[in-house]
């Protein structure tokens, strides 16, 4: 008897599957004990579901090539939903043009302080070439940050651990700090969170407001392409 549940989680462990159904019941459970705790900022749903997923992984003692290899499919689809960030920009464009040179201002000034105050202050504390290449994307969607940051010949993952960093800090800082600086105005509020913490922070920002999410999601979005961009140049004029 005291071999059969091992016997089948060998079983279990060897179908891709099971770490798809393992990544979803984390999120489901992450995402349930946000809803208890009153959607708290400091409760990120994210954060909970990596925490759960690595500690399966640990006890299991699993690969991370072998969970990607049944968890991928939750990554081929962060594509589409990269593509689907063009839906709020079309359906507030006219919002969008009424306030073009505002947030034009807002989104080339944040998309340079991003990339170049982490390079300045990796410069700094003497962190590696590559490390800093990582680095540079960290504010953009994962799937856009992990091809800018293998174009410069970085390492991706480091990227996609630094984006979940600070899309994780950002979620949990946004409100709180909003409030400090007074800023009521849920448009930018979300336009600030959208830009700095892709998509992690935008997901808050609809927990929020609609408003606060539907410019978060545009400045997702719009720092998208403009760090595609500008990445490659401020890279190699500071490195």
């Amino acid at each position: 008897m005291t071999t059969e549940p091992f016997a089948l989680w060998v079983y279990l462990s060897s179908q891709p599957l099971l770490w798809l159904v393992v990544t979803l019941f984390s999120w489901l459970a992450a995402d349930r004990i946000a809803v208890l705790a009153g959607r708290n900022p400091i409760v990120n749903p994210v954060l909970i579901a990596i925490l759960l997923v690595s500690i399966v992984l640990t006890v299991s003692r699993t690969p991370y090539g072998v969970y990607f290899e049944g968890a991928q499919f939750v990554h081929f689809l962060l594509g589409a939903a990269t593509v689907s960030i063009a839906v709020p920009l079309v359906r507030n464009r006219s919002v969008v043009r009424a306030n073009l040179v505002p947030l034009v201002a807002a989104l080339v000034v944040g998309s340079v302080v991003a990339i170049v105050s982490v390079i300045v202050l990796g410069r700094l504390f003497g962190l590696p070439h590559d490390i800093l290449i990582a680095m540079a994307p960290k504010s953009v969607t994962a799937p856009v940050a992990m091809g800018i940051t293998q174009a410069l010949g970085g390492e991706p993952s480091l990227t996609a651990v630094l984006v979940i960093l600070t899309g994780v800090l950002g979620a949990v800082i946004v409100t709180p700090l909003m409030n400090a600086f007074r800023i009521r105005d849920y448009a930018a509020r979300g336009f600030a969170v959208g830009l700095s913490s892709h998509g992690i922070g935008t997901a808050r920002a609809f927990v929020v407001d609609p408003l606060a999410g539907t410019f978060a999601g545009i400045a997702m979005g719009l720092n998208a392409i403009l760090t595609s961009i500008l990445t490659p140049i401020l890279v190699h004029w500071l490195l």
